[in-house]
Parts: C-alpha cells; structure tokens; sequence
C-alpha cells in the first residue's frame, strides 16, 4: 500500500512538474499569465530554462589578455615585469587536457566580459558591481601571474588586445590579422604577491 502511495505521488509530482515547466517556456498565454507567481516559484532557480547550452552567444572577436606587474621596493625603486599572456595560458592548459574544465575554458574570458559589461568604455566604477567585477578580474590576473612563480609585486595591469575572427580555412600563419583595438586598464594595487 506504501509502495503504490509513494508511486503515485511521484508520477503525479512529475506531472505537474513537466505541465509547470511547459507553461514557462510556452508563449505568453492566458493560464501562464494568471498563474506566472506560481510558475515562476517553481521554475526559479532550479529549473530555469534557456538556450545557451544549445545556441551560445560566440564571440565575435579574439582577445588576448596579457599582464604585467609592478614592484615597488622600500628604497623607492621601481621594477616593472614584461607583458606575461594569460590567454596562452589558459589556451595552452586547454589544450593539452583531454577533458578541460568549463572553468578553464571560460573564466578570464567570462570575467573580461563581465568587467566590460559593469564598465564600457572607461574604467571608473559606477556601481558596486563593477567595483565586484574589477576585484574579480583582478584577483584571477595577481592569481595566475603569481602561480607562474614570478617576481614579487604589489601592482598589476592589464592589456586586452582584441583581433577579428579569421574566415574558416584561412591561414593566419602567412599574415596575421591586425589588431581592431588594443586596451590598457590602469595600474591597480594587489596585496604583495610573487617570490623573490
């Protein structure tokens, strides 16, 4: 008797589930429209649906995130590292992993992205959200460079070059596509990272 209860209530459970998740994805309808409190309650967060796993938005061009750190000594010199490519870095971790993580593949780019999204243009912080998207983007820039074991620094920047998609099938090795733009964040301070 248990067993056959526990049955139902799962096939009715799944049921309503399915009905509830159609009414969500459907278009606009009078029964999604006087129920879409409830609707929304159920679908939100768990099981939102969206099409980026099927149609993501690809980028439309490349870019080419690079660092560079600055250490300032106690005698008031100042050393200042060459550019270090962290999309190499990332591209070449990619690469040679049979089964990369999502993480790798996206994170400096999903945090490039994000940063341009909070702040277009320019680079003053208009809300907490940009000023959370500039300590992030930071904070994976100090990380990665320090991970290199380079030298000690209490200072980072940025440079994003961005090139245009190639065509399929051309060759970039005969001449490679020229630069569209070419970016420099400022200087930003990080707590004292590296090794001497």
């Amino acid at each position: 008797m248990g067993t056959g209860a526990f049955v139902v209530l799962c096939l009715a459970t799944a049921l309503i589930h399915v009905l509830v998740v159609f009414l969500h994805v459907a278009p606009a309808n009078a029964v999604s429209q006087l129920y879409s409190g409830p609707i929304n309650a159920w679908v939100y967060p768990l099981f939102e649906q969206n099409w980026r796993l099927f149609a993501p938005d690809p980028e439309s061009v490349n870019r080419r995130i690079s660092a560079r750190t600055r250490y300032a000594a106690p005698d008031g010199s100042v050393r200042v590292s060459g550019w270090f490519d962290l999309s190499a870095t990332d591209d070449s971790a990619v690469e040679h992993d049979p089964f990369p993580s999502h993480t790798a593949q996206n994170m400096l780019r999903r945090a490039w992205s994000s940063y341009l999204e909070a702040f277009g243009g320019d680079d003053e912080p208009r809300s907490e959200r940009a000023v959370m998207m500039r300590t992030y983007l930071r904070n994976i820039a100090a990380d990665r460079v320090a991970a290199q074991g380079r030298r000690s620094f209490d200072s980072i920047q940025l440079r994003v070059i961005t090139f245009p998609v190639t065509a399929p099938g051309a060759s970039s090795a005969t001449r490679p596509p020229a630069p569209l733009d070419t970016r420099y964040l400022p200087w930003w301070k990080v707590a004292p990272r590296g090794t001497d």
